[in-house]
C-alpha cells in the first residue's frame, strides 16, 4: 500500500510545472518582488526612491488568462524576475479590489475606483512612474509609459467594439 502511494505521489510531482506562481486570496498570483504596502503612492514613490528602484503598479483582475501566462510563461524566467526585483518597485492594484489606494493627487479610492479614474479596462495594465510626480497628478498622468488600449480619437477599446456591436445591431455595414 505504501509503495501505491509513494508511486502516485511520485507521479505526481513529476507531472507537477517546477515552478508555479502563487495565488493569493484575492484570486491574483503574487510574486516574491511584489510590495504589500498601504497603497499610498506618494509613501509607495518615496520608498522606491530610497531603493533606488522605479515604482510600477501592475493592475491585474481574477481570472485574467494574460496575467496568468505573464505569471507563468515570463516571471517564470529567473533572468526576468531577478531584473524586476533589482529594479523595480512593484505594487499589485486589483482592477475589482475595494483597498484603499492613494492616488499621487491625494484623493482615497477603492482599487477599483482608481482603476476605473485611470481608464484601467483591461488586464495586465503596467503603469512605469517616474522618480518625481507633480502634486496634482494622478498615477496615468505622471506615467512614463503605460499599455493603453485607445484608438487615436481617445476612444478606448472597449467603447469602440461596444459602439461597433451597436452600430451593426442598426443596420449599418461598413
Amino acid at each position: 500500500m505504501f509503495l501505491r502511494f509513494a508511486a502516485a505521489l511520485a507521479a505526481t510531482c513529476i507531472a507537477l510545472p517546477l515552478w508555479a506562481a502563487e495565488m493569493g486570496d484575492d484570486g491574483l498570483y503574487k510574486e516574491p518582488w511584489m510590495r504589500d504596502t498601504f497603497k499610498d503612492l506618494r509613501e509607495d514613490l518615496a520608498e522606491a526612491n530610497a531603493e533606488g528602484k522605479r515604482l510600477v503598479l501592475f493592475v491585474e483582475q481574477r481570472g485574467c488568462i494574460y496575467c496568468h501566462q505573464m505569471h507563468e510563461e515570463v516571471f517564470s524566467d529567473a533572468e526576468v524576475s531577478d531584473y524586476i526585483a533589482d529594479n523595480f518597485y512593484v505594487v499589485q492594484i486589483n482592477l475589482h479590489g475595494d483597498t484603499e489606494v492613494t492616488d499621487f493627487d491625494g484623493e482615497s479610492l477603492p482599487e477599483k475606483a482608481a482603476a476605473q479614474k485611470w481608464r484601467v479596462l483591461f488586464t495586465p495594465n503596467i503603469v512605469f512612474l517616474p522618480e518625481e510626480v507633480p502634486e496634482d497628478a494622478t498615477a496615468t498622468e505622471a506615467a512614463v509609459a503605460v499599455k493603453r488600449y485607445e484608438l487615436d480619437n481617445g476612444e478606448d477599446f472597449q467603447r469602440y467594439h461596444a459602439r461597433r456591436i451597436q452600430e451593426r445591431a442598426d443596420g449599418a455595414t461598413d
